[in-house]
């Protein structure tokens, strides 16, 4: 929870006006913890005692650092772990406190995040029941405490150990997400439904099931006499190139009535600055005020590739008599966005515009950061928004099965100028209909907006994934809707609408009105069926979790396409970090522990796909490179098509960006930040300028796509090659490109651009050339790898230095299809990997990283795809 870098400053006595040092206290060091009696004591007696703890942390993360269990992630230790979950534990902090604090005006005791049925005592009086991990509770304590030592506890429930004996009892569960593996909990009873709570961490189809339990944000002691600064916002009333106006809103608890000074100076990225000031009196209790601020011209925030991503940075004080009795410091970026949604001949539109300008959505859907969210480090958060960055996109979606991130994510996301697309934390399960549950998600909403609303980063608050989808046409919730009666169906479906089409929605409206509002996703705002191509956001999974081609991703064109997905293996380094040799199978115990989809069944789904388009793999090693391949090249496919279709569609999010542990998913980027194929390949198809060439039904459409602001005029270079080398045909032919558009440049059917060649042996090379220079090339084969004659390449490579740092350097006698840099274990990333040569190319790519040039030659190998499969071997 924002912590107010609010910096709290005090009004002592009536009619005097000094202030006096804030006075925070942080609340993390020195707990302890143990198993709280239970059924699961019993089992495991050696940690009935207290042992040391970790604030912010987990119970899992604590057993771990004391040795007491062995890595989580370590092959199947999974299983073996979950009785962690199903314990409750009692967590420990003795403290001092002086007569200073005690001669405060007020001592609030304040927890960012209780992981979840907490129960908290302070010297021995109990003074709440936590019930939602997404919430801040804050406790004030002044008559409670007492000079010298003091203790406070916290008793944590497990969240199943509580609710399931409850649940087995009721006439019906409502649907969830993904049953237990480990028979926790029976099947279709799942208790994560029914509480506010990561949704994840009950086990997904690329996640493991850990319920965790702990104190997961800062705990402190807020110390403050008559006046406290709990907030202070920039609302941006209209921003366009001529004028902001702005709210500078104060939000000011105050234990008496009287005048006071609001002030806020503001600094522009350029330096230039203002100021401004006006008198208000405050009445006793809770106060909202308000400055107008106004600014010329100002500097605009915009997403990465627009414009710079500007930033301002604002200083508010309240004071009296001359005297400062609370400030603090906001920074934030000033733009206006807008979810257009215009009707047309396709529908009905689904666009972000920012500052005026459409923008086409390019990136990824991105899922928490571990297992454990306390370990997640902003280095961490940094290295994977980077990773997006440097890969050319300027969207994220945050998946509403996690958890709401940490201040430091959604500053490192404004500062590269990166959008995010918020989800509420609901991540497809259907929701209860209670008054109770409902107002604990109307309070987490909120803290959440109010914490959260000054980045100029979040563009979008969705109410949930999947949950309407879900609802209408999926068969467990179909079968659901015929066990249950009519009204209690509709009771079911009144609720959710009071959550995600009331609730939440005029939480944003009422707290962040500038920034949109959807629903669901995908839906059409509940403006009619969820899921639909012709409106609204769109979830595309008939590749991969239906089985179809690959090739059907061509036969769909949404308005936003926010969700689709392969899926793959990590590089070998990744998985010798969780397995061993003897684990080096798609179907061993280990490989499908971490295989999450389909309970493992997973690997054959990958199987399919890869023999499909590419052939059998010849070892594990190769299994593993294929999947990569596989994943790579179809998303490429998928995306290069929706950017193809602009502005019929308008935004392409893969599924997914990242994982929270080592194992197969649909992540471009693994848990240690190593680049799958897909993520190289994310960095040419996202890039600003493109060439994409769909082959449908034996005939070739050439686009040229472009997201930069203004036309461009540039020529489009076809070369028809044979593989083994012999350039057969050249041509080129004038390209004006628009600004902010998809233009299609050339069409020609197999006989026209084969003119004769074997189409097994024929690649065909489409380049724009700007000025002399390619600017983007695009290779076009003539169907499936596996049908195609593809040479062996005879590939060589080489490590130099070369100025500031190391190159690698791949050379292909013939032409090199999925050409994969393999690193190891060495902590380096390339500049380019997963990529084609043609017959005679080199490519020069450079390392970061720091290792030497011998290490690294020692730990390369370079491998194209005739090298991983079964039918090439000798």
């Amino acid at each position: 929870m924002r912590r107010a870098s609010l910096a709290l400053a005090f009004w002592l006595a009536a009619g005097a006006a000094s202030a006096t040092v804030p006075a925070e206290r942080d609340l993390s060091a020195g707990w302890r913890f143990r198993l709280a009696q239970g059924a699961e004591a019993d089992a495991h007696a050696n940690l009935k005692d207290w042992q040391p703890a970790h604030v912010p942390g987990a119970v899992q993360t604590d057993l771990l650092a004391l040795g007491r269990i062995e890595d989580p992630f370590w092959r199947d230790n999974e299983a073996g772990l979950q009785w962690i979950g199903l314990a409750n534990w009692d967590y420990r902090l003795d403290f001092d406190v002086d007569a200073a604090t005690l001669a405060r005006g007020h001592v609030d005791l304040v927890f960012d995040g209780l992981d979840t049925f907490a129960e908290v005592n302070l010297n021995g009086k109990k003074l709440v029941a936590a019930d939602n991990m997404f919430r801040q509770w804050r406790l004030p304590v002044k008559d409670t405490l007492h000079k010298g030592s003091n203790t406070l506890e916290v008793h944590f429930q497990s969240p199943i150990s509580r609710l399931l004996p409850w649940l087995m009892k009721q006439p019906y569960s409502l649907p969830g997400e993904f049953d237990s593996a480990f028979g926790d909990e029976p099947k279709g009873k799942q208790t994560s439904n029914y509480v506010r709570k990561a949704n994840y961490q009950y086990g997904w189809d690329w996640g493991p099931r850990y319920v965790t339990a702990g104190i997961w944000r800062p705990v402190r002691l807020e110390t403050w006499d008559t006046l406290r600064l709990a907030d202070f916002h920039v609302a941006q009333q209209h921003v366009d190139a001529d004028n902001a106006q702005l709210d500078a809103q104060f939000d000011v608890r105050s234990d008496k009535a009287g005048p006071v000074m609001l002030k806020v100076d503001w600094k522009a990225p350029d330096g230039s600055h203002g100021h401004e000031e006006r008198t208000v009196t405050l009445a006793k209790g809770e106060n909202h005020v308000a400055l107008p601020v106004a600014i010329a011209h100002p500097q605009r925030w915009w997403p990465v590739g627009y414009g710079e991503p500007n930033l301002y940075t604002f200083h508010a004080e309240v004071a009296s008599d001359g005297a400062t009795l609370a400030s603090t410091d906001r920074e934030t970026g000033l733009r206006s966005v807008e979810l257009r949604r215009e009707k047309d001949q396709w529908g009905r539109g689904f666009a972000f515009v920012v500052n005026g300008v459409p923008i086409f959505a390019k990136g990824a859907n991105l899922i928490p950061f571990d297992s454990f969210p306390s370990r997640v480090t902003p280095e961490r958060m940094e290295a994977i928004l980077r990773s997006a960055h440097d890969a050319n996109m300027n969207m994220l979606r945050m998946w509403g099965g996690g958890t709401y991130q940490d201040d430091a994510f959604y500053t490192l996301a404004d500062r590269m100028g990166l959008m995010i697309w918020q989800d509420f934390m609901f991540g497809g399960a259907i929701t209860p209909y209670d008054a109770d549950f409902r107002e604990s998600t109307r309070i987490e909403a909120v803290e959440q907006v109010t914490r959260l609303r000054d980045h100029p980063s979040i563009v979008l608050w969705a109410g949930n994934n999947e949950v309407q989808t879900g609802w209408d046409d999926w068969p467990d919730r179909q079968d659901f809707r015929k066990f249950v009666n009519a009204d209690e169906v509709k009771r079911i479906d009144d609720g959710m609408r009071d959550i995600f089409d009331k609730t939440l929605r005029k939480v944003v409206k009422d707290l962040s009105p500038q920034v949109p509002y959807w629903a669901s996703s995908p839906s059409t705002d509940f403006d009619g069926p969820a899921n639909v191509e012709n409106d609204g956001d769109f979830h595309y999974w008939k590749v991969w979790s239906g089985s179809e081609p690959i090739s059907h991703y061509l036969d769909i064109t949404p308005r936003f396409q926010s969700e689709y997905g392969l899926q793959s293996f990590p590089v070998m380094a990744t998985i010798k970090a969780f397995a061993k040799p003897e684990d080096m199978q798609p179907e061993s115990k280990v490989m499908r522990a971490h295989q999450k989809f389909a309970n493992g069944d997973g690997n054959q789904r990958l199987l399919l796909y890869i023999r499909q388009e590419y052939g059998e793999p010849k070892d594990f090693p190769s299994f593993v490179y294929l999947s990569q391949v596989m994943q790579a090249e179809g998303i490429e496919l998928a995306a290069e098509h929706l950017r193809s279709a602009r502005p019929r569609s308008m935004g392409s999010l893969y599924w997914q960006l990242n994982d929270v542990w080592p194992g197969a998913s649909w992540a471009s980027v693994d848990y240690f930040n190593r680049w799958k194929a897909l993520q190289f390949h994310a960095k040419r198809f996202y890039a600003p300028v493109d060439v994409v060439p769909l082959r449908r039904n034996g005939v070739t459409e050439v686009f040229a796509v472009s997201d930069r602001t203004s036309a461009f005029d540039a020529s489009l270079r076809v070369r028809v090659y044979d593989m083994g080398g012999k350039l057969l045909r050249e041509s080129s032919q004038p390209v004006h490109a628009a600004a902010l558009s998809s233009t299609s440049v050339l069409k020609l059917d197999d006989a026209a651009l084969l003119k004769g060649a074997d189409p097994k042996h024929t690649v065909v090379s489409f380049e724009l050339v700007e000025q002399g220079a390619p600017v983007t090339r695009h290779l076009l084969y003539f169907g499936a790898a596996r049908d195609l004659a593809l040479p062996k390449p005879e590939l060589q490579w080489d490590v130099r230095e070369a100025g500031q740092g190391l190159v690698v350097t791949v050379k292909a006698k013939r032409l090199a299809r999925a050409v994969w840099i393999d690193t190891a274990d060495t902590d380096v990333r390339l500049a380019d990997n997963a990529f084609d040569l043609l017959p005679g190319e080199s490519r020069e790519i450079a390392v970061d990283g720091k290792v030497d040039a011998a290490t690294l030659r020692h730990a390369l190998s370079v491998m194209s795809l005739v090298d991983a499969l079964k039918e090439n071997m000798p």
